[in-house]
């Protein structure tokens, strides 16, 4: 990865009281994108920044500049994280708990919404401007995959890890957010490389940070199909194994036969519903509405794509719109 600018300056001289909100609400993004990798929920990880700020507030007048106060944040924000119970909490997606089943399988019943990782806007985890090489290193590491591999691993060495190959701290910065030495950081590095080696999980989600007009293409195609509902012209534009789930249920489709069959199935209300982009994860992704009973359509999906060459590898449909789609500023209803 692209090393990341780190806030590495001299000690700096403490903000006026009256100040402190401006600066705290500066680093608000990039702490979120931080908190949101070590919890695997957006909702948590903007709980997680409100307490950072409330501690930081309360902890002002013993900050004595003789630390950086980015650097500051984050050993508050990290403690924070540490102190909440998500943070011992292992969330995964569908494809990561069973093996793939046929379209004949029943729905089941939906799990906890602690049971999975969440999705996060781009504009609430990945600051904009600064270096672009910067800026796709923060969204390839707000991936649904990568945030799911991370919770492989203990909370420390969660940290660990996206400070030093995500946020590209040095050893001894992190030590000394850590309060531990170097050697430590350097050991807790090395296990969770070695954790994340062994279960397979360094596979990285395929999607390029720029797609490219080849793959824009195939996005306006993908709509087409949903929107026409035309399952042939859709499973054409999908890998052979790509993946097809839908948080909170654990089941999970695989083969254009048993995606066709459930669309045409259980899933045929879905026929008639039209897509909105959104930028979601650090991917390309859409809020789909369905027709309401009472006409217009309703929210009932917010996809997650990846894409891999010039084929989609993988949709996750999150079916939490009551809570997703406010926090993604969608409109809770359209008009036919």
């Amino acid at each position: 990865m692209t090393e990341a600018t780190v806030d590495r300056a001299a000690p700096i001289a403490m903000p006026a009281a009256g100040e402190l909100d401006a600066r705290l609400e500066a680093h608000r993004v990039e702490l979120t994108g931080y908190c949101y990798r070590i919890l695997g929920s957006a909702f948590e990880a903007e709980d997680a920044v409100q307490e950072t700020f409330i501690r930081a507030w309360r902890g002002y007048d013993r900050f004595e500049g003789r630390a950086a106060f980015r650097s500051w944040l984050y050993k508050i924000a990290t403690n924070v994280c540490f102190d909440m119970k998500g943070a011992s909490q292992r969330r995964a997606r569908p494809i990561d708990i069973n093996p793939a089943v046929t379209a004949d399988n029943a729905l089941g019943s939906p799990l906890p919404e602690s049971s999975w990782i969440e999705p996060v806007p781009d504009d609430r985890a990945v600051p904009s401007g600064g270096d672009p090489a910067d800026v796709a290193v923060a969204r390839e590491s707000i991936r649904l995959a990568f945030v799911a591999a991370l919770q492989h691993l203990p909370p420390r060495q969660r940290a660990v890890l996206i400070l030093r190959e995500v946020l590209r701290w040095r050893a001894d910065e992190v030590a000394e957010l850590l309060e531990t030495s170097v050697a430590s950081v350097n050991s807790a590095l090395q296990r969770a490389r070695a954790t994340l080696a062994a279960k397979d999980l360094v596979q990285a989600d395929p999607t390029p940070a720029m797609l490219d007009d080849e793959q824009q293409a195939l996005l306006g195609r993908y709509v087409a199909a949903f929107e026409q509902y035309d399952m042939d012209a859709l499973t054409s534009l999908l890998n052979e194994d790509a993946r097809w789930s839908m948080p909170p249920y654990e089941m999970w489709l695989q083969t254009h036969r048993d995606i066709r069959d459930w669309c045409l199935g259980p899933g045929i209300g879905c026929e008639g519903s039209r897509l909105l982009p959104v930028t979601v994860n650090g991917s390309p992704g859409f809020a789909q509405y369905k027709p309401a009973p009472g006409g217009g359509l309703d929210p009932w999906s917010l996809q997650v794509l990846e894409i891999d060459g010039d084929r989609i590898a993988g949709i996750t449909f999150f079916l939490d719109t009551e809570r997703f789609f406010p926090m993604f500023g969608l409109p809770a209803h359209l008009s036919a």
